[in-house]
């Protein structure tokens, strides 16, 4: 048995509900979708204390499982309209599986700011968040811990979130106590923010309890074995996701000056010092951490600590999203100047997709230079302040480029696009036109699928295929970078939730599981008011050819939904 929280914020009153077999395993994005649109909220203001703020955590949180401790956090997205589910690394779920809490629903509104506790033994209370307001989170992450010990892990709005700006996420402590690790995409710190809950506080505890603890042990070990035997793994650990870096600038898929380019050097003439090589490499060689895991038990270990050349730290972790969008888009070309920008970032709580997307169409507008690092900071200083410039930016990429009437504006459903330029990696574009998410590749990413000679009907295949084990990853709390394991061990996966929790299920599962969660999120969209016509790419990928391939985007909406709608008949 689980029990699943629902804490009415207006009234101060929990509602304990028990969950047992499959519906603790239908967690994460599959809950978020069955559970918002079962709720009728597809049509209310995001903003509104009618939109209710999901944390769920998966079927196996709070164990050594690799991969297992993900958190799923969910609502109507305000930067969207429409379904989000923002996934994040950090010690949350795993401390709600140590707690033997599936997750919890923040409904309505509190009418002062407030930090929630909750405590091993079961209590919840609201202390006054009024020490922590307009503080970074840096420095709210130090008292949070000062206050109630150190084996806790928290949910932390930050400064931005807090005067609902819609680039804010909510930030997770990782596994140093770092409050790094973000559920970062679609606004939903601006959801936390509305709701006034400053933090949420959870004790540390012990490893739940199993149907047959022993077999589940047995399934982690051999999932762990499988891990280490897989060469992808290896190269996650030794160079991060940063490693991307290096194959899209190859490729020419790399956002280079608001997608301007593909590439930002010439491979054959000189390293990516963005890419994951040189990182690795300059950041081993000033004593940083090349490897580290972002949630407890994880053995990928793909993120890193990155210092400076005196081998103090800029920023944990420094990964490709943020290299691409914050740093080659922006014009950066070093990874300590995208490190500065990142690190500043993460103590404001904000998406640094959105933000890098947004700072890129503001220097197209001309407001900056492409590569002016200290315009970005000030860029977020403003952000950080709260003042008039600064509450426009943290509107997103797609409201400051309407307000500059700026023509190239990367975004999907209102929300920046992720550092895959369409043009090139086109499997990942596709998915991040039709996913209900807005573009966000981690709804189904190929990057190194060959779309040499392949048709728009082939591609859309592929993107369902990955789409689908995204979905169910995300509804099992496992991280989409053990997929090599993964998605070829349905039936290991699946008897270990068996003897986790005392079902039945069979290997189709996980593919049944995924495309239920795709199926639930597209009706959402649809009753949101969502049409065919907002899958479409922005005009300027389809009109202006990329440099150094030339290639300019060759999928329309219409075509990729009528064969998607095949596929799903």
């Amino acid at each position: 048995m689980r029990k699943y929280l629902h804490i009415h914020l207006g009234e101060r009153s929990v509602r304990t509900e028990a969950l047992h077999g499959e519906a603790i395993i239908r967690a994460g994005r599959n809950y978020i979708a069955r559970t918002l649109l079962g709720s009728g909220v597809a049509k209310v203001d995001p903003l509104s204390a009618d939109n209710p703020l999901i944390f769920s955590a998966g079927p196996f949180a709070g164990t050594n499982f690799s991969n297992a401790n993900r958190l799923s956090v969910g609502c109507k997205s305000p930067l969207t309209g429409g379904i989000k589910e923002a996934n994040s690394g950090g010690t949350f779920g795993f401390a709600l599986g140590q707690l033997e809490t599936a997750g919890l629903t923040l409904h309505g509104a509190s009418r002062d700011w407030v930090v929630i506790r909750i405590t091993k033994e079961g209590a919840i209370t609201y202390d006054s968040a009024e020490p922590y307001l307009g503080k970074g989170n840096n420095e709210v992450a130090a008292l949070l811990f000062e206050k109630y010990g150190k084996k806790i892990s928290f949910a932390l709005c930050g400064p931005v979130g807090e005067y609902l700006g819609l680039v804010s996420g909510i930030a997770f402590a990782d596994t140093d106590g770092r409050p790094s690790r973000l559920a970062a995409r679609g606004g939903v710190g601006a959801v936390m923010g509305a709701k006034k809950v400053k933090a949420i506080v959870i004790d540390i505890h012990k490893m739940p309890t199993f149907h047959d603890r022993k077999k589940v042990m047995g399934a982690i070990r051999e999932y762990g074995a499988r891990l280490s035997r897989e060469p992808a793994i290896d190269t996650f650990k030794r160079t991060g996701t940063a490693m991307m870096g290096d194959i899209t600038n190859q490729i020419g898929g790399l956002p280079v000056r608001n997608f301007s380019a593909g590439s930002l050097v010439k491979a054959s003439e000189e390293p990516l010092k963005l890419g994951g090589d040189y990182i690795r490499e300059q950041n081993l060689g000033r004593g940083g951490q090349i490897s580290h895991a972002c949630m407890p038990g994880c053995m990928i270990e793909c993120s890193n600590v990155y210092v400076d050349a005196q081998g103090k730290e800029l920023v944990s972790p420094l990964e490709y999203e943020t290299l691409g969008i914050m740093g080659s888009n922006c014009g950066l070309d070093h990874p300590d100047n995208v490190a500065r920008v990142n690190a500043v970032a993460n103590d404001l709580g904000i998406d640094t997709i959105e933000v890098g997307a947004t700072l890129g169409v503001l220097m197209e507008a001309g407001q900056g230079a492409f590569g002016d690092v200290e315009f970005m900071l000030q860029a977020m200083q403003d952000m950080r302040r709260g003042n008039e410039r600064g509450r426009l930016l943290a509107q997103g990429t797609a409201r400051v480029g309407a307000h500059y009437k700026v023509a190239r504006v990367p975004v999907i459903k209102g929300q920046g696009i992720s550092a895959y330029d369409p043009r090139v990696i086109e499997v990942t574009g596709i998915s991040m036109m039709v996913t209900a998410q807005g573009a966000d590749h981690t709804a189904g990413n190929l990057p190194v699928f060959d779309c040499k000679g392949k048709t728009t009907d082939e591609l859309v295949a592929a993107s369902l295929g990955i789409q689908t084990a995204c979905a169910a990853a995300d509804s099992l709390g496992l991280c989409i970078f053990g997929r090599s394991v993964t998605n070829v061990s349905a039936e290991l996966v699946v008897a270990a939730l068996n003897d986790a929790h005392g079902t039945q299920l069979d290997p189709s599962f996980m593919q049944k599981l995924g495309l239920e969660t795709l199926r639930l999120e597209w009706e959402f969209n649809k009753a949101a008011g969502f049409t065919e016509k907002d899958d479409e790419l922005p005009e300027f990928f389809y009109t202006e050819p990329l440099p150094p391939t030339q290639k300019t985007a060759r999928h329309r909406s219409a075509e990729v939904n009528r064969r998607l709608r095949e596929l799903l008949a």
